[in-house]
């Protein structure tokens, strides 16, 4: 496992994390988290900390297939996500060390961008994780989890629960839960047995 001072840490804040996406046309599910953390900018990993459940309660609900690293990806869990059709991305693509560190107006931006890679990619279902930067992101202040009353182009819209550490009342099997019901939506064959 890598490991990283507070200052090397400090070092990747601003710094980019460039999307995971699957060769054109096969994207069934995108995943987008809120921005990058420090450890996912150090690693270049979405997702990326020692304590962050994305990629656990993924294998739990069978959208993986194995386990990833959840430190830093070997490039076969990147292409193990690539050739299971799910891609991640984020509302903003700069890392911080939290996500209240960034502005309503950097989100709304953030969410123009969003749309527009949905617009070019064309994933069967986005799964935005995190309900509070999606409200503000789009504006849409009383919307709730779960499946979202309007698509995106021809993309169903999820709103899932956001895997961070910080996110204290969500474990490992209500993450997985919550992430098997857009995975079902956009064909991915679960295997809930790994």
């Amino acid at each position: 496992m890598p490991r990283f001072t507070r200052a090397e840490l400090e070092s990747y804040r601003d710094q980019e994390v460039p999307d995971l996406l699957p060769p054109r046309g096969g994207l069934k599910l995108l995943f987008v988290g809120i921005n990058p953390g420090l450890w996912t900018a150090a690693t270049q990993t979405h997702f990326a900390h020692p304590v962050n459940r994305f990629y656990p309660a993924l294998l739990q609900a069978g959208i993986i297939l194995r386990p990833i690293e959840r430190t830093g990806m070997a490039e076969e869990d990147r292409e193990h996500l690539r050739s299971r059709g799910i891609g991640i991305s984020n509302l903003v693509h700069r890392a911080t060390v939290r996500a209240s560190e960034l502005s309503p107006a950097e989100l709304r931006q953030g969410g123009v961008i969003l749309r527009e890679l949905v617009r070019r990619e064309r994933p069967r279902v986005i799964a935005v994780a995190g309900i509070t930067a999606y409200r503000t992101a789009f504006g849409m202040p009383k919307a709730t989890l779960g499946r979202q009353p309007e698509d995106w182009e021809e993309s169903e819209l999820w709103v899932v629960p956001n895997p961070s550490g910080l996110n204290a009342h969500e474990t490992v099997s209500s993450l997985a839960e919550a992430y098997a019901a857009p995975a079902r939506a956009a064909g991915l064959d679960l295997d809930q047995d790994s």
